[in-house]
This record gives C-alpha cells, structure tokens and sequence, in this order.
C-alpha cells in the first residue's frame, strides 16, 4: 500500500491539516474534499487506491473540522473562504491545476472552485449533491429566471433565500437546514453525546438508514438527535469498523467543548450568505470535464428534486459521466469504495489518454 503521510499548511490565521499519498511526479494531483460528517479520513479507501493507479492524492481536514483550525464566525465559512482553502493548499502544494473531488459540502466547494477558477481546474468530480443543487444553489435557474415560474423543490431556488425555504419545510415537520439556522443551540446539544450524535447520523444517511423519517416529528421540541433513530444493527458494519467510528470521535472531539460539529453547522449558517455570493456566477457552467458519483440510495437525491440529474447534464460542457452505485447511500465512497474507485479512475484515465 502506498504510504500515506500528514501535512499541514498555514492560510492567514488558519490551519489545515492534510494527508497525502503520492503516485508518479509526472501524473496530476487529486484534491478530495469532504463534507458533513466527514474528514480526510473519509477518503481513507481512495488515496492509496488513487495513488497505486499513478496519480498523486491529497485529502484535508475542513476549516471546523479535526486537527484543522476551528472559528467559531460563521462568515468565516462562506465559499469565499472554502474556495480559498483549496487554491491555498494548490498553491502550498506548488500545483498551478489539480483535478478536485468533493463530497456534500465539498461538492459544492469543488464545483464553486471549478466556475470560479477554470484556469486551476484540470477536472472535477462532485459526489453526492449535483451542481447548483447545494444549499445555496439555484437549481439551474440562473440569476434572473422568467417571472412567476414555480419550483418544485424544497430548497437551491431563485426565487427565495435559502433560510426562508428551510423555515417554509420545518412549518410542516422537523427539518435539519432550520434546525442549524439557531444560535448555540446546536452546538449544546450535540456536544451531550457526540459518539450518539455521529452513529446515528452516519446510519440514517447510509443505503440501510432512513434520514427522512424525520418527517414523522414536528420542528417544535425536537432536536436533530431526537429524530435521528439507532441503528437496526450494532457496530461494526458493513462500511465501517468499531475502529473507524472511533477515529471519526476522537477527531471530531479534539476541541473545546461546543465546537465539535462547528465547521458542519457554520456552513449551514453562512447558506443565505452563499445564495448572494453565488449570484454573480449563477449563469455558469461547469466547463473543466467532470463527473458526478452518488450512492443509488442517498436521500439527498430524494430531497433535491427529480430534474437535479438533467440540469446537471444541461450546466456541464464536457459531462463525461453520471455513476449511480447501486447499494449505496449518502457516504458512497465508504459504503461501496470499489466501485467508487474504479469510477473515479476510468474518468482520470479519460484526463490522460495519450499522453
């Protein structure tokens, strides 16, 4: 197995830690970016694979997430300052381009680097949240959509800020986008039992979990721990080891009381900041190759509308595939590493044919 080995890089007043596993020096750099829960760990089942295959990989540590610096200004966690983490790291790593991969939040980080910065794009893959369908997105609708048209979705609209539409859902029944929205309360309440809080969340958004039985509780005296059920089965499972869970733990509680889930509830808060940052590019399309991975079982698919997959195809110049893993949820990557990795190297093998 190709070694991996621990990094770090100072960006202003912050720090983030990275890990890497490098391939041949004539090969490209893949950046791979994590979301909520997640770590570089996540990628743990893609860096040696990737890096065997030739290609140089790197994963890091989020701003608010493990041994990388945590503020606590949720402003401080809008794409402007994601989308500078990773042409910080390029720039660390000497890297004039680099081929991004990112998961949930990080898909959105990726794509904003990809639309905002093409020049720095070899290629990029988002995994699990298509184009413009984050948090902040506008569906495909672009900046000025006719007037009076509808959108059949509870949230990436351009006719409403993301919060209003969170605040529209969670009238009807407990919805985690609100719940985040709150000052300190998230931060109390899932600091009580961090190991509950991650095991029952990784299991509701995995192939045999069941995220949106959240609708089954109202917003009114509910926190997001109370709607989260216990797993059918005991750790370990299938895609992760007792092992596993505890590092996600140990890292995510390396902190200060209160701040061990800031960097995923920080870029919940920054959604309506982001919707007015993105409108600048909400025209554009994604024109470095690309590829999009999801699990064929991840709720968010369910959540985000049933055109995300053709707007996807519609935004993108040079869409070289659409991977839907079968037995597969929200953390595609872990549930189904074989399959995800062999995805991911037909399309980096795509990037250096012939050369």
């Amino acid at each position: 197995m190709t070694a991996m080995e621990d990094g770090s890089v100072v960006l202003g007043d912050l720090t983030l830690h990275y890990v890497e596993c490098r391939g041949r020096a004539d090969q490209p750099w893949v950046i791979f970016c994590h979301g909520f829960p997640g770590l570089a760990y996540s990628w743990r089942h893609q860096l040696p694979a990737i890096a065997s295959a030739g290609f140089n990989a790197v994963a890091f540590d989020q701003r608010g997430y493990g041994r990388s610096s945590r503020p606590t200004d949720p402003a401080l966690y809008d794409s402007e300052h994601t989308v500078g983490d990773v042409l910080g790291l390029m720039d660390h790593l000497g890297l004039a381009r680099a081929v991004l991969v990112g998961h949930d939040f990080g898909a959105a980080q990726v794509y904003n680097v990809a639309v905002r910065h093409p020049d720095r794009v070899m290629a990029v893959a988002g995994v699990a949240c298509p184009y413009d369908f984050d948090l902040a997105g506008r569906g495909g609708a672009g900046a000025n959509p006719p007037p009076g048209t509808e959108y059949p979705r509870a949230f990436a609209r351009p006719d409403k800020a993301p919060s209003a539409c969170f605040a529209e859902v969670a009238a009807q029944h407990f919805y985690h986008m609100h719940y985040y929205q709150q000052p300190e309360r998230p931060e109390r309440e899932l600091a009580r039992d961090p190991r509950l809080f991650l095991t029952r969340l990784f299991w509701a958004l995995c192939a045999d979990g069941h995220l949106l039985d959240w609708t089954r509780f109202s917003t009114e005296g509910n926190s997001y721990l109370d709607v989260l059920a216990d797993p059918s089965i005991p750790l370990p499972w299938p895609w992760m080891t007792e092992q596993d869970m505890q590092t996600y733990v140990d890292e995510f509680t390396r902190c200060a009381p209160g701040l061990e889930f800031i960097g995923g509830i920080n870029s919940y808060r920054v959604a309506d900041r982001n919707w007015e940052i993105g409108r600048k590019w909400a025209d554009a399309r994604v024109t470095p190759p690309s590829l999009f991975i999801a699990g064929s079982k991840d709720p968010v698919l369910q959540m985000i509308g049933d055109d995300a997959l053709a707007v996807l195809a519609q935004r993108s110049s040079d869409l070289r595939g659409i991977e839907l893993i079968p037995q597969a949820g929200h953390f595609v990557q872990q549930e189904q590493p074989d399959a995800f990795n062999r995805a991911l190297l037909r399309f980096l093998d795509t990037l250096t044919a012939g050369t």
